[in-house]
C-alpha cells in the first residue's frame, strides 16, 4: 500500500509543478520538481513525462528529446543528459563537469514510455504546431484523456482559435468532468458531449442511465436527462451522417452508370442498334488505364501519381477505335435488323473477353489509388466520404459538360441530333448520315471507356467486368428515354442512389429485383421513359 501511496503524491508534486509552470512567468530553465519522477520506478517516470508535456517549452522538449534518445539518466539526486562524454544538468542544461558519463545510470526506454513520450509529443504539438498537428494532437490525446491533462486543455483552448480543435478538446474535457465529484462539471460535460458522433461517447452518457438495484449509476435528475438529451443529439446526428453517406454512395454509383449509359444513350439513338458488347467497352477503358500506370511506373516513376490524367485520353481513343472497328466491319451491315444486331454484338463482347484473357491473362489486375484520390471526408464515426468517389462524381460531371457542349455547340452535335431526329430528311439535306453513324458509335464508345477508367479505381479490373453494367446501363436509357441525354442523367442518378437506400433496407439482391420491378411497371405506363421520345422512332 505504502509504494502506490508514494506514486500518488508524486504525481500530486508532478501535477502542482506543472501547474505552476503554467501559471508562473516564463523560466530559464526547468523546475527541478517536474523531473523528480525519473529518480523511481517507470510509473513515477510516466507521470513525469506526462508533466513535461503539460508544461511545454523548449527545456522540457530538450529533456523528452533525450529521453527518446537514450541520453537522459540520474546520478544521485540529480537528473542529467549524457552529450558523448559531456554531461549537462537536466533542469538548467549547464555543464556538470564534476558528473563523469560512465556514472551516470541511463534511464531504460520500453514500450510504456515510448506511449507517454508520444502523448507529451502530442502534447507539446497541442500548444505550439500547426493547424493540422494541433488536430492530430488534441484527438491523440482526448482518446486518452484524464484529469492531469486538464490544465494542458484549458491552456490549449484559451489560445486555440480554430473550431475543429476547439471541438475536439471540449469534448475531451468533459469526457474527464464526466466523472467528477462536482454535479456542476458533470451536468456540463453531459450536455458538452451531445456534440460529439462518437458512439464510444454514447457508450459512456448511457453507462449514467443505468441502475443498480435502486441506485442510479448517476445520482442527480438534471444529469441524466442532460444524457438523455445527449444521447439523441449524437443518434440523430448519426443517422443524419449515415443518410448523406447514403446519398453520396448513390451518387457515385449513379456516376458509374451515367458514364456507362451515355455512350448507349447516344449509340441506340442514332442507329437503334442493342449493342450487348457496350460492356467490353467499359473494360477496354479500364485495361488501357491499367497499361498506362505500367509505363509510369516503368519510365517515369516519380509521376506515378498523375498517371489516371494520363490515361483518360488513352482511355477514351482505345475504346473508340475499338468502337470504329465494331461499327465498321459487322454493325453497319446489319442495320434494320435488331435481332441480328443484338446476337451479333453478344458474339463480339464473348471476343472480346477472351481477346482480352490471352492478351493480358484470366486473373484481375491492380490499379492503385494515386496519393491525391486516397483518404476520406469523415462525416461522423464510422461515416467517411473518399477521395476517390468524390472525383469519379466531379470526372462524370465533367465528362456529362464536354459531351452537352458537343452536341449543342458543334456540327459534329448537330448532324447527331439530326440523324437522331429524322435519319431520311437528314440525308436528304446532305448530311454525311454514314459518317455520323461512325463518329457517333466512336464517340459513345470512347465515353464508355472513361466509365471503364472511373470504374478502375474503385473496382476489381478483369476480362469480365463489363458484364455486371449492361444490363444496368440498358435500364438507365430505357427509363431515361432513348436518345435523351437529359433522361440518362436523371434516371442514372435516380437509380443509383434508390438502389442504395433498398440496399440498406432490403439487401442487394432484393433492391436489384425491386428496381428492376419498377422499371417495368413504369414503362408499361410510360413507354417513352422520364422524356418523351422525338424523332424517326417516335414516328414509326
Amino acid at each position: 500500500m505504502e509504494p502506490a501511496m508514494n506514486r500518488l503524491l508524486l504525481r500530486l508534486v508532478l501535477f502542482c509543478a506543472a501547474l505552476a509552470c503554467l501559471a508562473g512567468p516564463a523560466r530559464a530553465a526547468l523546475d527541478p520538481a517536474l523531473l523528480a519522477g525519473f529518480h523511481g520506478d517507470f510509473s513515477s517516470r510516466v507521470a513525469a513525462i506526462e508533466a513535461l508535456g503539460v508544461a511545454g517549452g523548449d527545456d522540457a522538449r530538450r529533456v523528452l528529446a533525450a529521453l527518446e534518445e537514450g541520453n537522459l539518466g540520474v546520478a544521485g539526486e540529480r537528473v542529467l543528459i549524457v552529450d558523448g562524454e559531456a554531461v549537462r544538468d537536466a533542469s538548467t542544461g549547464e555543464a556538470a563537469a564534476e558528473v563523469a558519463a560512465a556514472d551516470v545510470d541511463l534511464i531504460t526506454v520500453n514500450n510504456r514510455v515510448r506511449r507517454a513520450l508520444s502523448a507529451a509529443h502530442a502534447a507539446l504539438s497541442l500548444l505550439e504546431g500547426e493547424r493540422g498537428e494541433r488536430l492530430a494532437a488534441a484527438q491523440n490525446l482526448s482518446e486518452n484523456a484524464s484529469e492531469t491533462l486538464l490544465p494542458l486543455f484549458e491552456r490549449a483552448l484559451a489560445a486555440e482559435k480554430d473550431e475543429a480543435v476547439r471541438g475536439v478538446l471540449t469534448r475531451a474535457m468533459a469526457k474527464v468532468n464526466l466523472g467528477a465529484a462536482n454535479p456542476a462539471k458533470r451536468l456540463q460535460a453531459a450536455e458538452a458531449l451531445g456534440e460529439s458522433s462518437d458512439p464510444a461517447v454514447k457508450n459512456m452518457l448511457a453507462a449514467l442511465l443505468q441502475k443498480n438495484g435502486d441506485a442510479w449509476a448517476e445520482p442527480e435528475v438534471a444529469v441524466r436527462s442532460a444524457a438523455e438529451a445527449s444521447i439523441a443529439a449524437i443518434d440523430r446526428r448519426v443517422a443524419t451522417a449515415q443518410h448523406i453517406g447514403t446519398v453520396f454512395s448513390g451518387l457515385s454509383l449513379g456516376s458509374i452508370l451515367l458514364l456507362a449509359a451515355l455512350g448507349l444513350a447516344i449509340t441506340y439513338g442514332v442507329m437503334g442498334i442493342i449493342n450487348m458488347a457496350h460492356g467490353e467497352l467499359l473494360m477496354v477503358g479500364a485495361y488501357a488505364t491499367f497499361m498506362v500506370q505500367t509505363l509510369f511506373r516503368s519510365y517515369l516513376p516519380g509521376w506515378l501519381d498523375w498517371y489516371v490524367v494520363a490515361a483518360i485520353p488513352v482511355a477514351f481513343f482505345a475504346a473508340a477505335l475499338v468502337g470504329v472497328a465494331m461499327e465498321r466491319l459487322v454493325l453497319r451491315h446489319l442495320y434494320g435488323r435488331p435481332l441480328e444486331s443484338l446476337l451479333a454484338t453478344w458474339g463480339l463482347s464473348l471476343v472480346l473477353i477472351q481477346a482480352m484473357r490471352v492478351i493480358v491473362g484470366p486473373q484481375n489486375v491492380e490499379l492503385a489509388n494515386p496519393s491525391w484520390m486516397s483518404g476520406g471526408i469523415e462525416l461522423a464515426a464510422g461515416v467517411v466520404l473518399p477521395w476517390n468517389r468524390i472525383v469519379i462524381i466531379g470526372f462524370a460531371v465533367f465528362v456529362l459538360v464536354l459531351i452537352w457542349l458537343t452536341m449543342q455547340k458543334t456540327r459534329l452535335g448537330m448532324f447527331v441530333r439530326a440523324v437522331t431526329q429524322n435519319r431520311p430528311m437528314a440525308g436528304c439535306v446532305g448530311v454525311p448520315t454514314a459518317r455520323v453513324d461512325t463518329l457517333a458509335f466512336a464517340i459513345g464508345a470512347g465515353i464508355a471507356g472513361l466509365g471503364g477508367l472511373a470504374l478502375s479505381q474503385i473496382a476489381n479490373v478483369g476480362p469480365a467486368m463489363g458484364q455486371g453494367y449492361i444490363v444496368d446501363s440498358f435500364m438507365v436509357v430505357v427509363l431515361g428515354g432513348v436518345g435523351q441525354l437529359a433522361g440518362a442523367v436523371w434516371a442514372a442518378l435516380g437509380l443509383g442512389i434508390v438502389s442504395k437506400f433498398l440496399e440498406g433496407w432490403a439487401g442487394a439482391v432484393i433492391a436489384k429485383i425491386l428496381v428492376l420491378v419498377f422499371i417495368i411497371v413504369f414503362i408499361q405506363k410510360r413507354p417513352q421513359g422520364i422524356f418523351a421520345l422525338k424523332g424517326r422512332f417516335a414516328d414509326s
